[in-house]
């Protein structure tokens, strides 16, 4: 479904992503770990059209995708949830969906998509009226999620979901990001909390200053010593 085929990403002289190339399959979980300042986010921020790679290619469903404009790349099904959520802090927790519902014109598609995500995220529905920038830190990042889920993606990158967040909102965020995977929705999920990314990835990538240094099924890098010294706490 995605492909990154050996890009090179630079900030000004800084060659942040050094030859990275990953693949997303349709259906799939896939995660990429890995410190700080290891081009995790970088990686996200081309793929979705907000970076442009100096070399390689990213195809999407077979389209090669590099130079389409961002809100272009949305409409073709890849929606990114930025870190740091970046909700429209005072519009209301119901202008921000509808804004994600931006680029649709199906009525009944996007009224059936509010009632899913007010399902998905029941404390959105009780906040429906409040302006989102006096929402907590846990209820922000379920409304950049349920925003971007109002595009209808097929493809869903998000970036960091449980930064700053409670545990118990971690795994219900976790929860979350399961459920939407189960509903249709391909998932590639750059995450510090690397246990709780790859107890729910099919596949994950290990990213240290801007190279794969490690990939495999999850299970795989889960039981990895390397891994579980570097990012496992263990």
């Amino acid at each position: 479904m995605l492909k990154v085929d050996n890009i090179d990403v630079y900030y000004g002289a800084i060659h942040a992503i050094k030859g990275i190339s990953i693949d997303v399959s349709q259906g799939e979980i896939v995660t990429l770990i890995g410190s700080n300042g290891a081009g995790k986010s970088t990686t996200l921020r081309t793929i979705s059209g907000l970076m442009k790679p100096k070399n390689g290619i990213i195809t999407f469903e077979d389209q090669n995708i590099v130079g389409v404009p961002a809100h272009k790349i949305v409409g073709r099904g890849l929606c990114q949830v930025p870190e740091g959520r970046h909700v429209f802090a005072n519009m209301t927790v119901l202008e921000n969906l509808e804004l994600g519902a931006y680029l649709r014109s199906d009525k009944d598609g996007i009224e059936a998509d509010m009632k899913d995500v007010f399902e998905k995220f029941p404390r959105l529905l009780e906040r429906k009226d409040q302006i989102s920038g006096t929402l907590s830190g846990g209820e922000q990042q379920m409304l950049a999620m349920g925003r971007a889920l109002m595009s209808r993606p097929r493809l869903l990158l998000l970036d960091e979901p449980s930064m700053g967040l409670a545990p118990l909102l971690v795994k219900e965020i976790f929860n979350i990001i399961k459920e939407i995977n189960e509903s249709g929705t391909t998932v590639l999920l750059v995450e510090q909390n690397a246990n709780m990314a790859l107890s729910i990835a099919d596949k994950a990538y290990v990213l240290e200053t801007g190279r794969i240094a490690l990939s495999g099924t999850a299970k795989e890098l889960a039981s990895s010593e390397a891994v579980r010294k570097a990012y496992l706490g263990g």
